[in-house]
């Protein structure tokens, strides 16, 4: 697995899917100005949360559209068994915790021509303090849960683990 990491980008997703680098490419944002989700809707990324998308390597969409559920299994689990927080799926691809939003999973097929792959956009609200004012009702952190700060790179790393297995799994 290769990270690029950035500091600020408009959308980790953009990037991989402008870049079309080899699967399990990691691109990596502390933070997003302009972060997405379904429907384009815009995901609130200031410094501090967890952004990255990753290049997945070449499936059936079928095998996408479980990864992508399985993804938010593989985030509530981690968030279960690291923090001791009991977070519910809101399928097909949203994790809350408490009723609030704490992650969100977005596959993207590409198609350019003869080149077609897919990139999976994550954002997990970690190390947040609050919230502005039209999300703090909906939205949470896993600092705001645990009054402290949590790290980025081992969930990351976590998180493309638990997506490798799940892949090599289903895809069999």
């Amino acid at each position: 697995m290769k990270i690029i990491k950035h500091k600020k980008v408009n959308s980790t997703s953009a990037i991989a899917k402008e870049l079309r680098l080899e699967p399990w490419t990691v691109i990596w944002a502390e933070e997003q100005s302009s972060g997405y989700g379904r429907k384009k809707d815009y995901w609130f990324s200031p410094k501090g949360g967890l952004y990255f998308s990753v290049i997945l390597p070449k499936s059936n969409i079928e095998d996408l559209q479980t990864l992508t559920i399985l993804a938010a299994f593989i985030i509530a689990k981690i968030i279960k068994d690291n923090f001791k927080i009991e977070p519910f799926i809101k399928l097909p691809n949203d994790v809350y915790v408490n009723q609030k939003k704490i992650a969100g999973v977005l596959t993207e097929n590409v198609i350019s021509g003869n080149i077609k792959f897919s990139v999976m956009g994550i954002g997990l609200n970690t190390n947040i303090d609050k919230f502005p004012k039209d999300l703090e009702n909906t939205a949470t952190s896993l600092k705001i849960k645990l009054n402290k700060d949590v790290d980025n790179e081992d969930i990351l790393k976590q998180i493309i683990k638990g997506l490798k297995e799940q892949l090599k799994s289903i895809s069999q």
